[in-house]
């Protein structure tokens, strides 16, 4: 399989990657690395201005459900990928379910949302929906969905494959990538770049604060943003000085 070597997340890089956006780690994708396709466009969090994820990725894949195959019965069983996801997504990983897109089903209801978040896992992902959403809001597990998808899985989702390769609203997802979640979305980093895009993005964070503290003091942009050598001078004298809100040149 021609992909990178997979690097587990450190501490370290987890904290940078939970105090920044989404957003501005995209851009550090795109400018350091020139990776494009990296957002889940047209995921929302369940619940806005709740905790925000990071996490590994673990996945599971769901095709069509077929009428023999994907009945009640079936759906008990022990060994079901859906069933077995939720006990063997490991803690502090995030379920990434490559569902197709598909709203005709739920991808995960609040009870399992439950024991993922008694397991200690960060957070859980779908390209489709997720049911009894008023519930997991309660539970307070990040979880990521494109809309509500209230109906029984086995109706339109037959659950196939544990912890591969998938596609998630677009993006390949590969086992250990790291998975980052705010209010404005999702963003996949592979595990290889993300101490690199961590560090980045957080610099790129603080010197976008240093440029806010700026803007009302009427300084245009031209020089200021993107950074120049003049205003990154500028900006370390805002960090020296404690980072104040009303530094004046």
């Amino acid at each position: 399989m021609n992909h990178a070597t997979r690097v587990p997340l450190g501490d370290a890089t987890r904290a940078l990657l939970l105090q920044t956006s989404t957003s501005t780690i995209a851009n550090a994708l795109l400018s350091r690395h020139g990776l494009r396709n990296v957002f889940l466009l047209g995921l929302q969090p369940v619940n806005k201005g709740g905790e925000r994820m990071v996490g590994e990725a673990y996945t599971l894949r769901f095709i069509p459900s077929r009428e023999d195959i994907d009945t009640m019965r079936n759906y008990q069983r022990d060994d079901n990928p859906h069933r077995r996801a939720i006990e063997e997504c490991p803690s502090g990983a995030v379920l990434v379910i490559d569902a197709g897109g598909n709203l005709r089903a739920s991808s995960a209801g609040d009870i399992m949302v439950a024991r993922l978040q008694q397991r200690g896992v960060r957070g859980i992902v779908t390209d489709g929906g997720f049911r009894d959403t008023p519930s997991i809001s309660r539970i307070g597990l990040p979880a990521f969905q494109r809309e509500n998808a209230p109906p029984a899985t086995p109706i339109a989702l037959h659950p196939l494959s544990l912890n591969e390769p998938v596609g998630c609203a677009g993006v390949a997802i590969y086992p250990g990538d790291v998975i980052v979640g705010d209010d404005e979305g999702v963003v996949a980093i592979p595990s290889h770049l993300a101490e690199d895009v961590a560090q980045a993005a957080h610099a790129q964070m603080l010197y976008e604060q240093f440029v806010e503290t700026q803007i009302p003091r009427d300084r245009p942009i031209f020089g200021l943003f993107p950074g120049t050598e003049q205003s990154q001078a500028d900006f370390e004298r805002w960090m020296a000085a404690g980072r104040p809100n009303d530094f004046t040149l």
